[in-house]
């Protein structure tokens, strides 16, 4: 869009408004504009603008078209698809199916009127839905009262996931956050949440079934078929994994443990061996781990990595070799704030801090805790009685341990319980 474009659009205004191409010719009118309802707390999308075009022929015109919004007209630019408009089956006309459509709001559960939707464009240059100016009482000849409540104030304007294909619930939950997807699962039936279970790529469901409950995440092990299951837990953070295993069936554990690649077999394995309320139970065996002649640039390099959580990515372990858990001899933590502050060709073992006692594997969480809070720290090294390094535990391990086992899904419930 070009700087003269606002931030904020309402729909309704821009009915009739002319569109113009790049050298100023008019192409037409706008008639109506298509957005996209998903599911949960995924506000709509706007995806294109209905354009009248001679000889009163409406067509689509996807919104990575238009350049600019302003001065009551539209710019679009490159080769329009003059075929005609076609309605998709999850597409909403905002004109003709949203406007004067009877809604509720959420705060007092009374019923408003929907007379015009406000989108704004977000920083990827999407089109959401943010605003809604709406009606309460009143009528034609009355005019009630009119305000601007958000779009998530009103119950109504997203779809309920039940009713949508295992595809298209996919589609609509493509960009959000792996949180935000295991909450929409557990909420779902057990038939439904099953089938977008086994939709989702290895990837991603690792990480959805990080953020399930214990009951849904042996659920979903359950029903995937044995060699999806493996492929599954490789994917995910060992630690995840081994508190998942435990709660399976011993005979299904043994199998899916046999079927998982040896190392990643044997990590969880190690961890197993461990109680899950220790600093062992709780670590994670992948750590950033660097030898001793590695550079503030490797390091660095290593923590971009977007796969990280901010707690990993906070520091680097340098040890003996190998470098791969249980490690050699380690020698200590290089933070990534002193990294940053250090000339990129620096040996990590020149500015390791040695000052951070680890912690060793059988600690149980009052100790573990205890040291969080003394230190001021993010995540802290478990090491074996010969100093070698076995993976790190890092605060939201802490803090979800800390936590009842439901807190994910649990409305205002007592953590000091």
């Amino acid at each position: 869009m070009t700087t003269g474009t606002p931030t904020r659009v309402f729909l309704a205004r821009m009915s009739g408004l002319g569109v113009f191409d790049t050298n100023g010719d008019q192409v037409g009118k706008v008639r109506d504009a298509i957005v996209v309802l998903r599911v949960g707390i995924n506000p709509p999308r706007l995806t294109g603008l209905v354009v009248e075009v001679q000889p009163r022929r409406r067509i689509f015109v996807p919104m990575t078209k238009v350049t600019a919004i302003d001065a009551g007209q539209v710019i679009v630019t490159g080769a329009l698809n003059l075929r005609r408009f076609v309605q998709r089956p999850n597409e909403t006309l905002v004109l003709a199916e949203i406007l004067d459509r009877s809604v509720q709001l959420t705060t007092d559960h009374s019923i408003v009127t929907v007379l015009d939707v406000g989108v704004e464009q977000t920083r990827t240059q999407d089109w959401l839905v943010t605003q809604l100016f709406v009606r309460q009482g009143g009528g034609a000849l009355r005019r009630g009262n009119r305000r601007t409540v958000p779009w998530d104030a009103v119950s109504g304007l997203s779809l309920p996931a039940e009713v949508q294909p295992a595809e298209q619930l996919l589609a609509s939950v493509s960009n959000m956050r792996a949180a935000d997807i295991a909450t929409l699962l557990h909420q779902l039936s057990t038939k439904r949440r099953l089938e977008v279970a086994r939709e989702l790529d290895d990837e991603q469901l690792a990480d959805v079934l990080e953020e399930l409950p214990e009951d849904d995440q042996v659920e979903i092990m359950q029903a995937l078929e044995a060699e999806r299951a493996a492929d599954v837990l490789e994917e995910m953070d060992p630690g995840d994994a081994a508190d998942l295993i435990s709660e399976l069936p011993p005979d299904q554990a043994a199998d899916l443990l046999e079927r998982m690649e040896p190392e990643d077999a044997e990590d969880i394995r190690r961890l197993l061996s461990y109680d899950d309320f220790s600093a062992g139970g709780m670590m994670t065996t992948e750590p950033i781990v660097l030898p001793a002649d590695a550079t503030v640039a490797e390091a660095l390099a290593q923590i971009r990595n977007a796969d990280l959580s901010p707690a990993l990515a906070s520091q680097v372990y340098v040890t003996r070799s190998p470098t791969e858990t249980p490690t050699g001899r380690y020698l200590g933590t290089c933070h990534f704030q002193r990294m940053l502050r250090e000339p990129p060709g620096t040996l990590v073992s020149a500015i390791v801090d040695a000052n951070l006692v680890p912690i060793g594997p059988q600690a149980p969480l009052g100790e573990v805790t205890r040291t969080f809070a003394a230190y001021n720290l993010v995540a802290l090294p478990v090491v074996d009685e010969h100093q070698r390094l076995l993976g790190a535990v890092t605060v939201d391990d802490v803090i979800d341990h800390m936590l009842p086992a439901d807190w994910r899904h649990t409305e205002g419930s007592d953590v000091d319980g």
